[in-house]
């Protein structure tokens, strides 16, 4: 049996006995996280939630061992250590070297003998006995949310650090590796983790507060951080800091040396500097992101240069444990020995986090020719043409050839094939080293932009391990592989990540002979085989969904609308001047204060001194810059970039200048003006037309499809059930204007079996009641408000519930726990209501049970009866 399944029933243990140990907030936080009598989950996936239980299994039960001695302690029998290490040695050998010193001599001589590693294929287990300091590996499958985990790790870390400040056995500072250049990325994504749905409230408030997350950059002679200081969460990627001398530009680093000959000596300088600061950092943790780059596919020079890394950290400060999250945890066919936890492929797409792919594998004799490309493209828009994702982003396709010249014989066999099919061959994007940098840039950073026409992407070395882009539906690669290497799978996989509300499986298309390789890295690099990944179903459930009212009177509300309105102005840039903003350096005051004795009053701060601080802000590349600008106003990239480094000749514009000088253009360039007019619009609450029409006893129907997980169907409520359960009271026929009503949470169905019950008793003046939270579709519903989210986006927003009264009021009804608030939700909502004051009333019933509680009823109750009407109670 594996170390990761012995750990999984050791850990079912432990969560039974209300995950017992010497520090009983460590059970305060992850039964904040689950609820053991419903099993639902707050915030956290499943494998997430197990993870993390793993990992605080290890570091309080078990004491954070060696990976080796945990081995040991689990594994009493050398025959069932062996067979868990993975150690197959003949008879002969076997016998000789237990001969002269026991079972120990077998791993002394894994450690130093290259020869016998080499001939038993030890070099993972070798990696596992040479490490000097715990280093675990929790393993999750590509969109499991391996980032968010990291995040979650540190976070309950620091808590427990700040709950028990006397104990140093807890975390206070963390180093995060993460995977090539995407460290600004990475940052993000660690920042913007609403860790208020991690930690319990009293927890959460004081962690938001202390934390202070760093990225390393270029050219900094060190890391901005205080030396010996706690609370850091340091992200970078191993060329920033590891002990060799690295790639900065001289202009970064100018004011550090006086001539040529030392820059050499200053670049490993600005290394060591940052390994010292880092070194400084009491109750260090390291978790590396995308491990497998170290650990598994790379034992070689890489490797070396990362653990030389981590060792000197671990010999200079008190490094306390090392996570490494990775989605491909086998090198070789060999499961690497440190994996603590492991959540798979296959069961990704069970637990609907992965696309079905079953049955959507196809295999062609041959890819190199015409009928390849013709096929794929005519298949493709036959199953998924009319596909879109949650956000109205269309169904996608990627295409992988060997070389530039293969892709453009190609592209002309698409655009034609599209032509034929009554398509637009503009949607063909070719993406390759030789693009133009702005194409580059929208591939890697903008390809989720629902506005983007691109449906057919033609790659080469593009679009591999990395590229996240959610629409992806189907991959081909229209090439012969030589060798086993790991491009099939990553290439194949990468249409695998699921979207919310999906209800369409991915497809994979490619030659034959690359079907073996692909069943074999699969083997290699997850332990499964290509016949599980197709077998694979998810743990979903499909149900028909039809309307009931089809005639259901529009809302009528007012709203502000913005328009855009062209202006017919023509702009010659070349007449344009930039001029550098001119921007005061921001400057702050800090308090020192001293601690004094005043009679009566104890330890009272007095104001000791005030020192001002300066407030260093971020720099942008001058060429990203210009690309970003060259992109969004259609102007020549080398004169834009020429007009800005002539402004900041040493290459970097700070933030604040840049935000200027975007404001300069667009107030010079802009070609429409936008006015912002109230008017009043009439919504539907469904628009039949675009569900599915049939005909049924001479009647027609209209339909649509609603995909739900199986641990969800106690959340469906259908109508005929329904009325025939409540037969005795139910009459009035309110809601149900569809059925199934597919509420997401308990609170909710429970609202609405409650206002039933109380709208029969006393049915006032009302006209319907509408669970409106399900059905967010734009083709089929108009209730839909916008709202511009903490990342500067306008997102799409359905409330929960609307109840319409005969006089034609309204009361819009939202139902959350107060954790998954969202003030700009609720600001949008509140303005409508603003604009509608004599029709509209919007209510936050706040529940954190699955109950939504007599307080909430009793709230709507109140609004129903007092809001006008003449049932209104006096």
């Amino acid at each position: 049996m594996t170390l990761y399944n012995v750990s999984k029933s050791k850990v079912r243990e432990w969560r039974r006995n209300n995950y017992q140990s010497k520090f009983p907030t460590i059970s305060e936080i992850l039964e904040f996280n689950f609820n053991p009598e419903t099993g639902n989950l707050r915030f956290l996936r499943k494998a997430q939630f197990e993870a993390l239980e793993t990992y605080w299994y290890l570091r309080l039960v078990e004491g954070t061992p060696h990976i080796f001695d945990l081995y040991k302690r689990l594994y009493d029998d050398p025959v069932e250590l062996f067979k868990a290490l993975n150690i197959s040695i003949s008879q002969d050998d076997l016998i000789k070297i237990m001969s002269k010193g026991g079972i120990d001599s077998i791993f002394e001589k894994i450690r130093k003998d290259d020869d016998f590693v080499r001939e038993y294929k030890l070099e993972a287990l070798r990696e596992t006995l040479s490490l000097r300091y715990p280093s675990y590996i929790l393993a999750l499958a590509m969109g499991a949310g391996k980032t968010v985990l990291i995040g979650t790790i540190i976070a309950t870390e620091f808590a427990m650090a700040l709950e028990y400040p006397e104990n140093t056995s807890f975390v206070k500072n963390a180093l995060v590796f993460a995977p090539g250049k995407t460290i600004l990325g990475a940052l993000k994504e660690l920042s913007d983790i609403p860790y208020e749905k991690i930690l319990p409230p009293r927890l959460s408030k004081e962690f938001i507060t202390l934390v202070k997350f760093t990225y390393t950059r270029d050219g900094e002679k060190d890391i901005p951080i205080i030396r010996e200081s706690s609370f850091n969460v340091v992200v970078t990627n191993t060329e920033k800091i590891r002990i060799q001398k690295q790639t900065i530009t001289k202009s970064l680093i100018r004011d550090l040396f006086s001539n040529s000959s030392q820059e050499d000596v200053i670049k490993q300088e600005v290394a060591n500097r940052r390994l010292q600061t880092i070194a400084s950092l009491p109750n260090l943790a390291i978790f590396s992101d995308e491990a497998h780059h170290t650990y598994g596919q790379a034992l070689g020079e890489e490797l070396k240069r990362v653990r030389q890394t981590v060792d000197y950290l671990a010999e200079k400060t008190n490094l306390l444990v090392v996570v490494n999250t990775t989605g491909t945890p086998y090198y070789g066919k060999q499961i690497l020995k440190d994996v603590i936890y492991w959540y798979g492929l296959s069961q990704g797409i069970k637990d609907g986090i992965l696309k079905e792919v079953r049955g959507n594998i196809v295999a062609y004799p041959e890819v190199e020719d015409e009928h390849f490309i013709r096929d794929i493209i005519i298949d493709f828009f036959n199953n998924y043409k009319d596909v879109k994702i949650y956000d109205g982003t269309p169904a996608k396709l990627a295409i992988y050839f060997p070389k530039i010249d293969d892709l453009r014989n190609a592209k002309p066999i698409a655009e034609k094939t599209l032509v034929e099919i009554g398509l637009d061959p503009s949607i063909v994007l070719e993406v390759h080293n030789e693009s133009k940098d702005e194409i580059k840039d929208l591939f890697d950073n903008r390809i989720n932009d629902p506005y983007l026409p691109y449906r057919v992407f033609l790659l080469v070395n593009k679009g591999t391990e990395g590229w996240n882009c959610l629409s992806l539906y189907a991959t081909a690669l229209a090439r012969e592989l030589k060798a086993s290497n790991n491009f099939c799978l990553q290439a194949a996989s990468r249409c695998l990540r699921q979207t919310p509300r999906n209800i369409h499986k991915a497809k994979i298309y490619l030659s034959k002979q690359n079907v073996k390789i692909l069943d074999s890295q699969l083997k290699e690099t997850y332990g499964e085989t290509l016949q599980e990944l197709n077998l694979a179903s998810p743990d979903l459930r499909k149900e028909r969904l039809i309307l009931r009212k089809t005639e259901i009177p529009p809302v009528l509300l007012k709203k502000k609308i913005r328009k855009v309105i062209p202006l017919d102005k023509k702009v010659d840039f070349k007449q344009i001047e930039i001029q550098k903003p001119e921007i005061k350096t921001q400057e702050s005051k800090k308090t020192v204060y001293d601690l004094k004795d005043i009679p009566d009053r104890k330890g009272v701060l007095i104001t000791h001194k005030e020192e001002k601080l300066i407030i260093e802000e971020d720099f942008v590349d001058v060429y990203s810059f210009a690309v970003e600008l060259s992109s969004l106003y259609r102007l020549s990239l080398m004169t834009i970039y020429e007009r800005i480094k002539e402004l900041y000749p040493d290459g970097e514009i700070p933030e604040s200048h840049a935000f200027e000088i975007r404001k300069q253009l667009e107030e010079k360039l802009k070609n429409y003006d936008i006015t912002e007019e109230e008017v009043e619009i009439a919504l539907a609450l469904v628009k039949p037309k675009n569900f599915n029409k049939e005909e049924r006893d001479e009647k027609t129907i209209y339909t649509t499809e609603i995909v739900y997980h199986k641990g969800q169907e106690n959340l469906l409520l259908k109508y005929e059930r329904f009325k025939e359960l409540n037969k005795g009271w139910y009459q009035l026929e309110f809601g149900f204007h569809y059925t199934p009503y597919n509420f997401d949470s308990n609170p909710e169905k429970d609202f609405f079996e409650q206002l039933l019950v109380m709208l029969n008793e006393d049915p006032a003046d009302i006209e319907d009641i509408y669970f409106t939270g399900a059905i967010n579709d734009p083709d089929k519903t108009d209730f839909i408000f916008e709202y511009k989210g903490k990342d500067g986006r306008w997102h799409n927003y359905t409330p929960d519930f609307l109840i319409k009264k005969k006089n034609g009021k309204m009361l819009i009804v939202e139902i959350k726990a107060e954790i998954f608030r969202d003030e700009a939700k609720e600001k949008a909502i509140k303005e409508i209501e603003g604009l509608n004051p004599d029709r509209l009333k919007y209510e936050i019933l706040v529940t954190d049970r699955d109950e939504i509680g007599f307080e909430n009823i009793n709230k709507v109750k109140e609004a129903i009866y007092e809001y006008g009407g003449k049932n209104a109670r006096k």
